[in-house]
């Protein structure tokens, strides 16, 4: 086998890169990848409980447990109670970490133009389109896991049509837009 042409491994090499160029570029913010991929994928969940969050973030939920009281006593992160079970807690995001999420974006959005400045803009378009649609065809057929115990409902980490449009409507009416891009992820 080519690993030059292997889907599997170019999607997972170019994303190990474009991580690493994430970290480069993100040096200046003063966190970590991990920290930052926290951030980008609970703006877009927020209210999701730890277990599904590390679901998303694919790791351990205790791992993800220490991250976010580090977080939480930083102020980035608090946790509330999930009304519908005592036990649980919701996590959101602060006041303070909408100003470095904005900047978390501006790496993002400068390490997807490097890594995309051999395309041109409609061969970007079309790239980010099929790997869209892989994602779905992806997404539709994800197994269950392999231990047999159900894991916790977790919002999707695209957004729908209809998320995109009241997306939209919020920038339109000057409310905070829950932010596009999800760190890490290569997109």
């Amino acid at each position: 086998m080519d690993l030059e042409r292997s889907f599997g491994f170019l999607v997972n090499d170019v994303a190990r890169l474009f991580g690493r160029r994430f970290d480069h570029n993100g040096r200046r913010l003063g966190l970590t990848r991990a920290q930052c991929r926290t951030l980008g994928y609970l703006a877009r969940n927020e209210g999701i409980n730890q277990a599904g969050l590390a679901d998303l973030l694919e790791i351990r939920p205790m791992t993800l447990v220490r991250q976010i009281d580090r977080m939480e006593e930083a102020g980035w992160i608090e946790r509330r109670p999930d009304p519908a079970d005592r036990r649980a807690r919701r996590l959101f995001l602060t006041a303070k970490a909408w100003p470095i999420l904005d900047r978390i974006f501006d790496v993002a959005n400068e390490t997807r133009e490097e890594a995309l400045n051999r395309l041109s803009a409609d061969e970007s378009e079309t790239l980010i389109e099929l790997l869209d649609r892989v994602h779905g065809a992806l997404s539709e057929r994800v197994p269950p896991p392999l231990d047999g115990v159900a894991k916790p409902p977790v919002v999707s980490a695209r957004r729908s049509p209809e998320a995109k449009a009241e997306a939209a409507a919020d920038e339109i009416s000057g409310r905070r837009p829950a932010p596009l891009a999800v760190i890490g992820a290569g997109q």
